[in-house]
Protein backbone atom coordinates (compact mmCIF):
# COMPACT_ATOMS: atom_id res chain seq x y z
CA UNK A 1 0.00 0.00 0.00
CA UNK A 2 1.68 3.79 -0.93
CA UNK A 3 0.75 6.45 1.08
CA UNK A 4 -0.72 9.33 -0.44
CA UNK A 5 1.42 11.31 1.78
CA UNK A 6 4.39 13.96 0.59
CA UNK A 7 6.79 12.62 2.78
CA UNK A 8 6.75 8.95 0.98
CA UNK A 9 10.20 9.25 -0.46
CA UNK A 10 12.32 6.18 0.72
CA UNK A 11 11.10 2.58 1.45
CA UNK A 12 10.00 1.05 4.63
CA UNK A 13 12.80 0.54 7.42
CA UNK A 14 11.41 -3.55 7.77
CA UNK A 15 8.91 -5.13 6.33
CA UNK A 16 5.48 -5.92 8.23
CA UNK A 17 6.13 -10.01 8.84
CA UNK A 18 9.38 -8.67 10.81
CA UNK A 19 7.60 -6.04 13.10
CA UNK A 20 4.83 -8.55 13.82
CA UNK A 21 7.29 -11.06 14.51
CA UNK A 22 9.21 -8.77 16.92
CA UNK A 23 5.84 -8.15 18.75
CA UNK A 24 5.12 -11.78 19.33
CA UNK A 25 9.06 -12.05 20.49
CA UNK A 26 8.21 -9.09 23.06
CA UNK A 27 5.01 -9.98 24.19
CA UNK A 28 4.74 -13.62 23.75
CA UNK A 29 6.96 -15.18 26.99
CA UNK A 30 5.33 -11.81 29.26
CA UNK A 31 1.70 -13.09 28.18
CA UNK A 32 3.16 -17.13 28.38
CA UNK A 33 4.21 -15.69 32.37
CA UNK A 34 0.25 -15.04 32.53
CA UNK A 35 1.23 -11.63 33.78
CA UNK A 36 -2.09 -10.19 33.24
CA UNK A 37 -3.55 -12.52 35.56
CA UNK A 38 -2.29 -10.11 38.34
CA UNK A 39 -3.99 -6.76 36.96
CA UNK A 40 -6.63 -5.54 37.89
CA UNK A 41 -9.05 -6.47 35.01
CA UNK A 42 -8.03 -9.56 33.85
CA UNK A 43 -10.08 -11.93 36.22
CA UNK A 44 -12.89 -9.43 35.60
CA UNK A 45 -12.97 -10.35 32.01
CA UNK A 46 -12.48 -14.19 32.38
CA UNK A 47 -14.71 -13.89 34.72
CA UNK A 48 -17.41 -12.33 31.63
CA UNK A 49 -15.57 -14.99 29.33
CA UNK A 50 -16.84 -18.09 31.97
CA UNK A 51 -20.52 -17.10 31.49
CA UNK A 52 -19.91 -17.17 27.53
CA UNK A 53 -18.53 -20.34 27.75
CA UNK A 54 -21.50 -22.24 29.81
CA UNK A 55 -24.45 -19.98 28.79
CA UNK A 56 -23.41 -18.75 25.38
CA UNK A 57 -27.37 -17.74 24.73
CA UNK A 58 -28.29 -16.24 28.01
CA UNK A 59 -26.62 -13.06 29.51
CA UNK A 60 -28.40 -12.90 32.60
CA UNK A 61 -25.45 -13.94 35.19
CA UNK A 62 -26.60 -14.39 39.00
CA UNK A 63 -23.27 -14.16 40.55
CA UNK A 64 -22.94 -10.69 41.07
CA UNK A 65 -25.08 -8.35 42.44
CA UNK A 66 -27.71 -10.69 43.37
CA UNK A 67 -28.02 -11.13 39.57
CA UNK A 68 -27.21 -8.90 36.40
CA UNK A 69 -27.39 -9.06 32.60
CA UNK A 70 -24.41 -9.30 30.80
CA UNK A 71 -25.64 -6.93 27.89
CA UNK A 72 -24.47 -3.85 29.77
CA UNK A 73 -21.11 -4.93 29.02
CA UNK A 74 -20.25 -5.65 24.86
CA UNK A 75 -19.07 -8.89 24.60
CA UNK A 76 -16.84 -10.08 21.81
CA UNK A 77 -13.53 -10.20 23.77
CA UNK A 78 -15.47 -12.23 26.31
CA UNK A 79 -17.24 -14.57 23.77
CA UNK A 80 -13.98 -15.28 22.08
CA UNK A 81 -12.24 -16.44 25.11
CA UNK A 82 -15.38 -17.99 26.09
CA UNK A 83 -14.82 -20.23 22.69
CA UNK A 84 -11.03 -20.74 22.17
CA UNK A 85 -11.33 -21.78 26.18
CA UNK A 86 -12.96 -25.39 25.20
CA UNK A 87 -9.21 -25.39 23.62
CA UNK A 88 -6.97 -23.70 25.95
CA UNK A 89 -8.77 -22.92 28.83
CA UNK A 90 -9.84 -19.43 30.60
CA UNK A 91 -6.53 -18.16 31.42
CA UNK A 92 -4.68 -19.09 28.14
CA UNK A 93 -7.71 -17.99 26.23
CA UNK A 94 -7.23 -14.88 27.61
CA UNK A 95 -3.88 -14.58 26.56
CA UNK A 96 -4.41 -15.92 23.40
CA UNK A 97 -6.98 -12.91 22.63
CA UNK A 98 -4.58 -10.11 24.17
CA UNK A 99 -2.37 -11.65 22.16
CA UNK A 100 -4.33 -11.07 18.67
CA UNK A 101 -5.18 -7.97 19.98
CA UNK A 102 -1.44 -6.53 20.46
CA UNK A 103 -1.31 -7.97 16.77
CA UNK A 104 -4.13 -5.80 15.17
CA UNK A 105 -2.60 -3.23 17.37
CA UNK A 106 0.67 -3.21 15.79
CA UNK A 107 -0.64 -3.91 12.15
CA UNK A 108 -3.34 -1.17 12.54
CA UNK A 109 -0.72 1.43 13.42
CA UNK A 110 1.54 0.69 9.94
CA UNK A 111 -2.17 1.06 8.24
CA UNK A 112 -3.10 3.98 10.36
CA UNK A 113 0.08 5.77 10.28
CA UNK A 114 0.74 5.18 6.56
CA UNK A 115 -1.98 7.83 5.93
CA UNK A 116 0.14 10.58 7.30
CA UNK A 117 3.73 10.02 6.81
CA UNK A 118 6.11 7.68 4.41
CA UNK A 119 5.59 3.60 4.90
CA UNK A 120 9.45 4.24 6.35
CA UNK A 121 8.03 6.49 9.07
CA UNK A 122 4.79 4.32 9.27
CA UNK A 123 7.39 1.45 9.90
CA UNK A 124 8.91 3.22 13.06
CA UNK A 125 5.88 4.10 14.51
CA UNK A 126 4.46 0.57 14.28
CA UNK A 127 7.67 -0.95 16.09
CA UNK A 128 7.23 1.83 18.60
CA UNK A 129 3.25 0.67 19.60
CA UNK A 130 4.92 -2.43 20.18
CA UNK A 131 7.13 -1.10 22.74
CA UNK A 132 4.58 1.42 24.05
CA UNK A 133 4.47 1.99 28.04
CA UNK A 134 0.84 3.19 27.57
CA UNK A 135 -0.42 -0.54 25.86
CA UNK A 136 1.83 -2.14 28.90
CA UNK A 137 0.02 -0.51 31.72
CA UNK A 138 -2.91 -1.58 30.14
CA UNK A 139 -2.28 -5.20 29.24
CA UNK A 140 -0.02 -5.78 32.11
CA UNK A 141 -1.37 -3.71 35.20
CA UNK A 142 -4.38 -2.59 34.56
CA UNK A 143 -5.82 -5.82 32.29
CA UNK A 144 -8.23 -3.05 29.69
CA UNK A 145 -8.36 -6.25 27.41
CA UNK A 146 -11.38 -4.70 25.76
CA UNK A 147 -10.18 -1.48 25.34
CA UNK A 148 -6.95 -2.22 23.55
CA UNK A 149 -8.82 -4.62 21.56
CA UNK A 150 -11.37 -1.98 20.36
CA UNK A 151 -8.66 0.51 20.08
CA UNK A 152 -6.36 -1.69 17.77
CA UNK A 153 -9.79 -2.16 15.67
CA UNK A 154 -10.63 1.10 15.20
CA UNK A 155 -7.05 2.27 14.06
CA UNK A 156 -7.99 -0.80 11.13
CA UNK A 157 -10.75 0.65 9.92
CA UNK A 158 -9.37 4.00 9.87
CA UNK A 159 -7.08 3.40 6.49
CA UNK A 160 -10.85 2.23 4.74
CA UNK A 161 -12.51 5.39 5.47
CA UNK A 162 -9.76 7.39 4.57
CA UNK A 163 -9.88 5.77 1.14
CA UNK A 164 -13.24 5.58 0.70
CA UNK A 165 -13.28 9.11 1.27
CA UNK A 166 -10.37 10.00 -1.27
CA UNK A 167 -10.58 7.22 -3.66
CA UNK A 168 -14.17 5.46 -3.16
CA UNK A 169 -14.62 2.14 -3.63
CA UNK A 170 -17.62 -0.67 -2.34
CA UNK A 171 -14.91 -2.84 -1.05
CA UNK A 172 -13.58 -0.28 1.73
CA UNK A 173 -16.38 0.94 2.62
CA UNK A 174 -17.73 -2.20 3.63
CA UNK A 175 -14.11 -3.49 5.32
CA UNK A 176 -14.05 0.06 7.44
CA UNK A 177 -17.70 -0.37 7.97
CA UNK A 178 -17.34 -4.19 9.41
CA UNK A 179 -14.26 -3.58 11.46
CA UNK A 180 -16.01 -0.42 12.83
CA UNK A 181 -18.79 -2.83 13.86
CA UNK A 182 -16.36 -5.18 15.47
CA UNK A 183 -14.63 -2.61 17.48
CA UNK A 184 -17.90 -1.41 18.97
CA UNK A 185 -19.14 -4.88 20.17
CA UNK A 186 -15.58 -5.39 21.79
CA UNK A 187 -15.74 -1.80 24.02
CA UNK A 188 -18.85 0.69 24.10
CA UNK A 189 -16.63 3.66 25.55
CA UNK A 190 -13.76 3.18 22.80
CA UNK A 191 -16.77 3.18 20.56
CA UNK A 192 -18.49 6.78 22.02
CA UNK A 193 -15.48 8.99 22.52
CA UNK A 194 -11.80 6.94 21.12
CA UNK A 195 -13.43 6.23 17.37
CA UNK A 196 -14.80 10.32 17.26
CA UNK A 197 -11.44 11.36 18.22
CA UNK A 198 -9.35 9.52 15.28
CA UNK A 199 -11.76 9.33 12.51
CA UNK A 200 -12.51 13.36 12.84
CA UNK A 201 -8.66 14.25 12.06
CA UNK A 202 -8.73 11.20 9.08
CA UNK A 203 -12.02 13.16 7.70
CA UNK A 204 -10.18 16.50 7.71
CA UNK A 205 -7.22 15.15 5.86
CA UNK A 206 -9.65 13.01 3.33
CA UNK A 207 -11.16 16.79 2.32
CA UNK A 208 -7.28 18.10 2.46
CA UNK A 209 -6.00 15.39 -0.25
CA UNK A 210 -9.13 15.53 -2.47
CA UNK A 211 -9.08 19.29 -2.90
CA UNK A 212 -5.59 18.24 -3.85
CA UNK A 213 -6.09 15.55 -6.46
CA UNK A 214 -9.73 16.76 -7.72
CA UNK A 215 -10.28 20.67 -6.89
CA UNK A 216 -13.68 20.21 -8.08
CA UNK A 217 -16.70 19.67 -5.46
CA UNK A 218 -13.72 17.49 -3.33
CA UNK A 219 -14.44 18.94 -0.05
CA UNK A 220 -19.16 18.42 -0.75
CA UNK A 221 -17.75 14.72 -2.32
CA UNK A 222 -15.47 13.46 1.24
CA UNK A 223 -17.59 15.42 3.17
CA UNK A 224 -21.39 13.13 1.68
CA UNK A 225 -19.07 10.27 2.29
CA UNK A 226 -18.29 10.66 5.34
CA UNK A 227 -22.04 11.15 5.96
CA UNK A 228 -22.66 8.12 4.77
CA UNK A 229 -20.20 5.99 6.84
CA UNK A 230 -21.23 7.44 9.81
CA UNK A 231 -24.86 6.80 8.91
CA UNK A 232 -24.62 3.45 8.30
CA UNK A 233 -22.27 2.87 10.67
CA UNK A 234 -24.32 3.80 13.48
CA UNK A 235 -27.16 1.80 11.95
CA UNK A 236 -24.63 -1.11 12.11
CA UNK A 237 -23.89 -0.69 15.64
CA UNK A 238 -27.24 0.14 16.66
CA UNK A 239 -28.22 -3.31 15.22
CA UNK A 240 -25.22 -5.19 16.76
CA UNK A 241 -25.42 -4.08 19.68
CA UNK A 242 -29.43 -3.53 20.40
CA UNK A 243 -29.47 -5.68 23.77
CA UNK A 244 -26.50 -2.97 25.01
CA UNK A 245 -29.28 0.45 23.88
CA UNK A 246 -31.97 -1.27 25.41
CA UNK A 247 -30.61 -1.43 28.83
CA UNK A 248 -28.70 1.44 28.89
CA UNK A 249 -32.11 3.01 27.91
CA UNK A 250 -34.03 1.51 30.56
CA UNK A 251 -31.33 1.56 33.55
CA UNK A 252 -29.27 4.35 32.44
CA UNK A 253 -25.98 4.95 35.00
CA UNK A 254 -27.94 7.08 37.82
CA UNK A 255 -25.55 6.03 40.43
CA UNK A 256 -23.04 7.86 42.92
CA UNK A 257 -19.52 9.16 41.52
CA UNK A 258 -16.65 6.97 41.78
CA UNK A 259 -13.67 8.09 42.70
CA UNK A 260 -10.72 7.65 40.55
CA UNK A 261 -7.47 8.27 40.22
CA UNK A 262 -7.86 8.83 36.73
CA UNK A 263 -9.86 12.03 37.50
CA UNK A 264 -7.35 13.33 39.77
CA UNK A 265 -4.84 16.58 39.53
CA UNK A 266 -2.16 15.34 38.72
CA UNK A 267 0.23 18.18 39.37
CA UNK A 268 -1.23 17.42 42.93
CA UNK A 269 -1.41 14.10 43.35
CA UNK A 270 1.96 12.92 41.99
CA UNK A 271 1.27 9.35 42.67
CA UNK A 272 -1.84 9.75 40.29
CA UNK A 273 0.48 11.53 37.57
CA UNK A 274 3.21 8.91 37.79
CA UNK A 275 0.79 6.06 37.27
CA UNK A 276 -1.65 7.70 34.86
CA UNK A 277 0.61 9.73 32.95
CA UNK A 278 4.61 9.94 32.91
CA UNK A 279 4.79 5.93 32.92
CA UNK A 280 2.43 5.41 29.85
CA UNK A 281 3.66 8.35 27.93
CA UNK A 282 7.46 6.81 29.15
CA UNK A 283 10.07 7.88 26.33
CA UNK A 284 7.52 9.90 24.18
CA UNK A 285 7.48 12.89 26.91
CA UNK A 286 11.20 13.57 25.39
CA UNK A 287 9.33 13.67 21.93
CA UNK A 288 6.67 16.38 22.79
CA UNK A 289 8.45 19.51 21.49
CA UNK A 290 9.03 17.49 17.95
CA UNK A 291 5.61 16.50 18.05
CA UNK A 292 4.25 20.42 18.47
CA UNK A 293 6.85 21.63 16.24
CA UNK A 294 6.43 18.97 13.32
CA UNK A 295 2.57 18.42 13.79
CA UNK A 296 1.92 22.18 14.30
CA UNK A 297 3.93 23.41 11.86
CA UNK A 298 3.21 21.14 8.58
CA UNK A 299 -0.61 21.40 6.91
CA UNK A 300 -1.00 17.84 6.30
CA UNK A 301 0.02 16.90 9.94
CA UNK A 302 -2.01 19.16 11.72
CA UNK A 303 -5.32 17.54 11.86
CA UNK A 304 -3.49 14.49 13.29
CA UNK A 305 -1.72 16.98 15.75
CA UNK A 306 -5.00 19.15 16.69
CA UNK A 307 -6.39 15.06 16.93
CA UNK A 308 -3.63 14.47 19.36
CA UNK A 309 -3.75 17.15 21.27
CA UNK A 310 -7.28 17.16 21.72
CA UNK A 311 -6.71 13.17 23.25
CA UNK A 312 -3.88 14.32 24.99
CA UNK A 313 -5.68 17.35 27.46
CA UNK A 314 -8.47 14.69 27.90
CA UNK A 315 -5.91 12.13 29.17
CA UNK A 316 -4.47 14.23 31.81
CA UNK A 317 -8.05 14.25 33.64
CA UNK A 318 -8.54 16.52 36.51
CA UNK A 319 -4.98 18.50 36.18
CA UNK A 320 -7.00 21.21 33.60
CA UNK A 321 -10.90 21.55 33.54
CA UNK A 322 -10.84 20.53 30.03
CA UNK A 323 -11.69 17.28 30.72
CA UNK A 324 -14.48 17.99 33.38
CA UNK A 325 -16.18 21.17 30.67
CA UNK A 326 -15.81 18.81 27.76
CA UNK A 327 -17.63 15.79 28.90
CA UNK A 328 -19.94 17.62 32.11
CA UNK A 329 -21.54 14.45 33.68
CA UNK A 330 -19.18 11.50 31.63
CA UNK A 331 -16.55 13.10 33.16
CA UNK A 332 -17.29 11.27 36.61
CA UNK A 333 -18.14 7.84 34.98
CA UNK A 334 -15.30 7.28 32.45
CA UNK A 335 -11.72 6.58 33.37
CA UNK A 336 -8.63 8.78 31.88
CA UNK A 337 -6.11 6.49 31.40
CA UNK A 338 -7.95 5.14 28.15
CA UNK A 339 -7.20 8.97 26.30
CA UNK A 340 -3.82 8.53 27.59
CA UNK A 341 -3.43 5.32 25.44
CA UNK A 342 -5.28 6.76 22.39
CA UNK A 343 -2.76 10.43 22.58
CA UNK A 344 0.36 7.96 22.65
CA UNK A 345 -1.18 6.51 19.42
CA UNK A 346 -1.53 9.50 17.80
CA UNK A 347 1.07 10.22 18.59
CA UNK A 348 3.25 7.63 16.93
CA UNK A 349 3.15 8.96 12.89
CA UNK A 350 4.84 11.79 14.03
CA UNK A 351 6.99 10.27 16.24
CA UNK A 352 8.11 8.02 13.87
CA UNK A 353 8.40 10.66 10.91
CA UNK A 354 10.90 12.82 13.39
CA UNK A 355 12.58 9.43 14.62
CA UNK A 356 13.06 7.98 10.93
CA UNK A 357 14.80 11.32 9.78
CA UNK A 358 17.01 11.25 12.66
CA UNK A 359 18.18 8.00 11.69
CA UNK A 360 18.51 9.10 8.08
CA UNK A 361 20.81 11.63 10.00
CA UNK A 362 23.01 9.97 12.40
CA UNK A 363 22.93 6.11 11.58
CA UNK A 364 23.66 3.59 14.07
CA UNK A 365 23.57 6.09 17.40
CA UNK A 366 20.02 7.09 16.55
CA UNK A 367 19.08 3.37 16.11
CA UNK A 368 20.95 2.29 19.36
CA UNK A 369 19.30 5.57 21.17
CA UNK A 370 15.77 4.39 19.61
CA UNK A 371 16.24 1.08 20.96
CA UNK A 372 17.39 2.11 24.79
CA UNK A 373 14.59 4.44 24.87
CA UNK A 374 12.05 2.01 23.82
CA UNK A 375 12.95 -0.97 25.27
CA UNK A 376 13.25 1.54 28.82
CA UNK A 377 10.18 2.97 28.01
CA UNK A 378 7.91 -0.83 28.21
CA UNK A 379 9.93 -2.60 30.73
CA UNK A 380 9.28 0.19 32.89
CA UNK A 381 5.73 -0.06 32.07
CA UNK A 382 5.63 -3.27 32.81
CA UNK A 383 8.12 -3.52 36.24
CA UNK A 384 5.61 -0.38 37.87
CA UNK A 385 3.80 -3.47 39.61
CA UNK A 386 6.76 -3.81 41.53
CA UNK A 387 7.03 -0.42 42.65
CA UNK A 388 3.23 -0.31 42.73
CA UNK A 389 2.18 -3.51 43.93
CA UNK A 390 -1.78 -4.56 43.63
CA UNK A 391 -1.29 -7.80 45.72
CA UNK A 392 0.82 -7.19 48.65
CA UNK A 393 1.04 -10.31 49.94
CA UNK A 394 -0.23 -13.01 47.34
CA UNK A 395 -3.05 -15.48 48.29
CA UNK A 396 -4.38 -18.82 47.55
CA UNK A 397 -8.67 -18.67 47.16
CA UNK A 398 -9.00 -22.46 46.53
CA UNK A 399 -10.65 -23.43 49.74
CA UNK A 400 -12.93 -20.90 49.65
CA UNK A 401 -14.23 -21.71 45.97
CA UNK A 402 -14.07 -25.53 47.34
CA UNK A 403 -16.34 -24.25 50.38
CA UNK A 404 -18.69 -22.42 48.27
CA UNK A 405 -18.95 -25.09 45.45
CA UNK A 406 -19.83 -27.72 48.15
CA UNK A 407 -22.45 -29.02 50.72
CA UNK A 408 -25.10 -27.03 49.58
CA UNK A 409 -23.49 -23.73 50.29
CA UNK A 410 -24.36 -22.34 46.60
CA UNK A 411 -27.40 -21.71 48.09
CA UNK A 412 -26.75 -18.85 50.18
CA UNK A 413 -24.79 -15.86 49.10
CA UNK A 414 -21.29 -14.36 50.02
CA UNK A 415 -18.99 -11.53 49.71
CA UNK A 416 -15.39 -11.33 50.27
CA UNK A 417 -13.30 -8.81 52.42
CA UNK A 418 -9.53 -7.71 51.28
CA UNK A 419 -9.39 -9.80 48.03
CA UNK A 420 -9.34 -7.38 45.50
CA UNK A 421 -8.83 -9.06 42.06
CA UNK A 422 -8.60 -12.50 43.28
CA UNK A 423 -12.55 -11.26 44.21
CA UNK A 424 -13.23 -12.25 40.77
CA UNK A 425 -11.64 -15.41 39.99
CA UNK A 426 -13.67 -16.61 43.07
CA UNK A 427 -16.68 -15.72 41.12
CA UNK A 428 -15.76 -17.41 38.32
CA UNK A 429 -15.48 -20.46 39.63
CA UNK A 430 -17.09 -20.80 42.77
CA UNK A 431 -21.09 -22.22 42.38
CA UNK A 432 -22.06 -19.92 45.31
CA UNK A 433 -23.41 -16.13 43.83
CA UNK A 434 -22.73 -12.83 45.84
CA UNK A 435 -23.91 -9.27 46.57
CA UNK A 436 -20.87 -7.80 45.26
CA UNK A 437 -19.79 -7.28 42.08
CA UNK A 438 -16.76 -5.83 39.88
CA UNK A 439 -18.26 -4.19 36.92
CA UNK A 440 -19.85 -1.13 38.65
CA UNK A 441 -22.29 -0.16 35.04
CA UNK A 442 -24.14 -3.14 36.17
CA UNK A 443 -25.42 -2.32 39.77
CA UNK A 444 -28.38 -1.87 40.51
CA UNK A 445 -28.98 -2.43 44.67
CA UNK A 446 -29.17 0.54 46.68
CA UNK A 447 -26.98 -0.12 48.76
CA UNK A 448 -23.87 -0.08 46.36
CA UNK A 449 -25.36 3.08 44.01
CA UNK A 450 -26.20 5.13 46.82
CA UNK A 451 -22.75 5.75 48.31
CA UNK A 452 -20.16 6.34 46.12
CA UNK A 453 -18.22 3.82 46.81
CA UNK A 454 -17.03 0.91 44.44
CA UNK A 455 -16.97 -2.65 45.18
CA UNK A 456 -17.38 -4.02 48.61
CA UNK A 457 -14.27 -6.28 48.79
CA UNK A 458 -12.37 -2.81 49.05
CA UNK A 459 -14.69 -0.60 50.80
CA UNK A 460 -12.29 0.45 53.42
CA UNK A 461 -10.50 2.23 50.42
CA UNK A 462 -13.63 4.42 49.67
CA UNK A 463 -13.69 5.77 53.34
CA UNK A 464 -16.84 6.50 54.82
CA UNK A 465 -18.78 5.72 51.90
CA UNK A 466 -17.44 2.64 51.27
CA UNK A 467 -18.26 1.29 54.82
CA UNK A 468 -21.39 2.70 55.07
CA UNK A 469 -22.11 0.56 51.65
CA UNK A 470 -20.73 -2.27 53.60
CA UNK A 471 -22.47 -1.52 56.51
CA UNK A 472 -26.15 -1.27 54.58
CA UNK A 473 -25.16 -4.30 52.81
CA UNK A 474 -24.58 -6.42 56.12
CA UNK A 475 -27.89 -4.70 57.86
CA UNK A 476 -30.13 -6.17 54.60
CA UNK A 477 -28.34 -9.41 54.51
CA UNK A 478 -31.59 -11.84 55.49
CA UNK A 479 -32.98 -9.89 52.38
CA UNK A 480 -30.12 -11.08 49.82
CA UNK A 481 -29.56 -14.22 51.65
CA UNK A 482 -25.94 -13.62 52.63
CA UNK A 483 -24.73 -15.81 54.79
CA UNK A 484 -20.64 -15.79 54.53
CA UNK A 485 -18.41 -13.11 54.53
CA UNK A 486 -14.57 -14.14 53.59
CA UNK A 487 -11.90 -12.13 54.90
CA UNK A 488 -8.44 -11.20 54.28
CA UNK A 489 -8.03 -8.14 56.07
CA UNK A 490 -8.76 -7.71 59.99
CA UNK A 491 -9.82 -4.38 59.42
CA UNK A 492 -13.22 -5.91 58.60
CA UNK A 493 -13.84 -7.83 61.89
CA UNK A 494 -14.48 -5.82 64.59
CA UNK A 495 -17.36 -4.33 62.46
CA UNK A 496 -18.11 -7.76 61.51
CA UNK A 497 -18.14 -8.97 64.96
CA UNK A 498 -20.72 -5.79 66.12
CA UNK A 499 -22.94 -6.84 63.47
CA UNK A 500 -23.57 -10.17 65.09
CA UNK A 501 -21.52 -12.42 62.40
CA UNK A 502 -18.67 -14.91 63.77
CA UNK A 503 -15.35 -16.52 62.57
CA UNK A 504 -16.55 -20.33 62.02
CA UNK A 505 -13.18 -21.48 59.69
CA UNK A 506 -9.82 -19.88 58.67
CA UNK A 507 -7.97 -21.10 55.12
CA UNK A 508 -5.01 -20.54 53.71
CA UNK A 509 -2.78 -21.14 56.75
CA UNK A 510 -4.66 -17.98 58.44
CA UNK A 511 -4.94 -15.36 55.92
CA UNK A 512 -8.47 -15.96 55.14
CA UNK A 513 -11.31 -16.11 57.63
CA UNK A 514 -14.73 -17.20 57.40
CA UNK A 515 -17.53 -15.34 59.09
CA UNK A 516 -21.14 -16.61 59.06
CA UNK A 517 -24.79 -15.53 60.65
CA UNK A 518 -27.07 -18.17 61.61
CA UNK A 519 -30.50 -16.90 60.89
CA UNK A 520 -30.24 -15.67 57.38
CA UNK A 521 -32.84 -17.77 54.56
CA UNK A 522 -31.31 -18.97 51.61
CA UNK A 523 -31.16 -17.00 48.69
CA UNK A 524 -33.90 -16.20 46.34
CA UNK A 525 -33.63 -16.01 42.80
CA UNK A 526 -33.45 -12.83 41.33
CA UNK A 527 -36.60 -11.19 39.80
CA UNK A 528 -35.16 -8.18 38.10
CA UNK A 529 -37.24 -5.95 35.15
CA UNK A 530 -33.69 -6.15 33.87
CA UNK A 531 -33.04 -10.07 32.76
CA UNK A 532 -33.32 -10.15 28.80
CA UNK A 533 -35.53 -12.37 27.22
CA UNK A 534 -34.55 -15.02 24.91
CA UNK A 535 -34.87 -12.75 21.70
CA UNK A 536 -32.14 -10.38 23.40
CA UNK A 537 -29.92 -13.44 23.99
CA UNK A 538 -30.15 -15.03 20.86
CA UNK A 539 -29.21 -11.54 19.19
CA UNK A 540 -26.65 -11.08 21.90
CA UNK A 541 -24.99 -14.61 21.00
CA UNK A 542 -24.75 -14.37 17.22
CA UNK A 543 -24.46 -10.42 16.07
CA UNK A 544 -21.39 -9.10 18.16
CA UNK A 545 -19.39 -12.22 17.10
CA UNK A 546 -20.37 -12.65 13.82
CA UNK A 547 -19.39 -8.92 13.15
CA UNK A 548 -15.87 -9.96 13.58
CA UNK A 549 -16.41 -12.36 11.26
CA UNK A 550 -17.63 -10.83 8.77
CA UNK A 551 -14.99 -8.13 8.84
CA UNK A 552 -12.04 -11.24 9.16
CA UNK A 553 -13.52 -12.71 5.86
CA UNK A 554 -14.07 -9.42 4.20
CA UNK A 555 -10.75 -8.66 4.50
CA UNK A 556 -9.83 -11.86 3.44
CA UNK A 557 -12.14 -12.28 0.41
CA UNK A 558 -11.62 -8.56 -1.00
CA UNK A 559 -8.12 -8.28 -2.20
CA UNK A 560 -5.86 -4.80 -1.14
CA UNK A 561 -5.70 -1.68 -3.36
CA UNK A 562 -1.94 -1.30 -3.90
CA UNK A 563 -2.32 2.86 -3.93
CA UNK A 564 -4.62 5.23 -2.23
CA UNK A 565 -3.82 8.11 -4.40
CA UNK A 566 -1.16 9.85 -6.16
CA UNK A 567 1.87 10.57 -4.11
CA UNK A 568 3.08 14.38 -4.43
CA UNK A 569 7.31 14.25 -4.36
CA UNK A 570 9.05 16.36 -2.63
CA UNK A 571 12.93 17.33 -2.79
CA UNK A 572 14.62 14.71 -1.04
CA UNK A 573 17.54 16.06 1.46
CA UNK A 574 20.57 14.22 1.63
CA UNK A 575 20.34 12.63 4.91
CA UNK A 576 16.94 10.98 3.64
CA UNK A 577 19.30 8.78 1.29
CA UNK A 578 20.50 6.45 3.96
CA UNK A 579 19.25 3.31 3.03
CA UNK A 580 18.52 0.43 5.64
CA UNK A 581 21.94 -1.24 5.01
CA UNK A 582 23.77 1.44 5.57
CA UNK A 583 22.19 2.59 8.92
CA UNK A 584 22.31 -1.38 10.10
CA UNK A 585 25.86 -1.82 8.92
Amino acid sequence: MVSSSPYNRAGAVAPLSAIVLLALAVHVPLLLMQLPLSSYDANTHIFFASHYAHHWFSPWNPKWYAGFSQTTYPPLTHQWIGLLSHLVGLNLAYMLVQLIGILLLVIGMYRYASIWVSERAASVAAIGAIFLGSLAMLVYQSGQLPTTFSAALVINAVPYFYRWLVRPSLGDLLKGLAITAAAAAAHHVTLLFGAVLFFLPVLWLGIVDRERQDAEASTFGAFSRAVIFGALSLALVGVVLLPFWVQLYHYPITQMPIPHGSRDNYILNPASGMNFWIVPMGALILALPWIFFRGGSERRLRPLFIGWFVTALLGLGGTTPVASIALGRAFNVLTFERFTFWATLMALPIVGLVAAEFIARNGRKAVATLWILAVATSSFAVAWTVFRPIESSPFKVDEVISFLSRDGHDKFRYITLGFGNQFSKVSTYADASSVDGDYNSARLLPELTAYGSGQLYNSKYFGANGMESLRAVLKHSNQYGLKYVFVRDRFYEPLLAFAGWRKTETYDGGNVTLWTKDDVPPAKPAESPMMPNALAGLEWGTLPIASSVLALLLAIVIPERRRLAQTVEFPAAASDEVTLREVSG
